[in-house]
């Protein structure tokens, strides 16, 4: 007997297109990691057909996963009752900016070790952070007592302007 999910803890996914140049999607996935390939996989197919980043899709794709691998296990720390939201908008020839939301306590990114100095090789956190600054061109965090929400942006071409916060 295969056991029934509730909706609202189902991934739900959202595609509105504004004009022929752009369009919005809107998911919302429970805290499993076996909800986030799926979801990426999806989206990143959408981004691949837009070529609103053409060439940059691994690495949207890349960054997408370890924000979304973040917000479960570290915000949401895997409560099946928690939900990530995610709001992804593309634009042809412009590039795509995704908001990532969990419901967690937030964190303070300024504290975690840059896994990239030689002390902090072995350290256990911060590796995705790194990657998602790395391969997009913008990044940031916003914190609320409901949880925190990671921007990234990558512009067609990926010319980097430096990454915020």
């Amino acid at each position: 007997m295969k056991a029934t999910i509730p909706s609202c803890l189902r991934t739900e996914f959202v595609l509105t297109h504004g004009n022929d140049s752009s369009f919005e999607i809107r998911a919302r996935m429970p805290s499993q990691i076996e909800a986030i390939s799926p979801l990426v996989d999806r989206m990143i197919r959408l981004i691949e057909e837009s070529h609103c980043v053409l060439g940059e899709e691994p690495a949207v794709g890349l960054a997408l996963r370890e924000a979304l691998n973040n917000a479960v296990l570290h915000g949401n720390r895997l409560d099946p009752v928690k939900l990530v939201q995610v709001h992804c908008r593309c634009e042809v020839g412009e590039g795509v900016s995704i908001v990532i939301k969990d419901q967690g306590r937030g964190f303070d990114p300024t504290v975690i070790a840059d896994p990239s100095i030689i002390g902090n090789l072995e350290a256990e956190h911060g590796r995705g952070i790194l990657l998602m600054r790395w391969l997009m061109d913008e990044v940031s965090f916003e914190f609320g007592y409901r949880g925190t929400e990671v921007h990234m942006s990558k512009r067609r071409g990926g010319v980097k302007h430096g990454t915020e916060k």
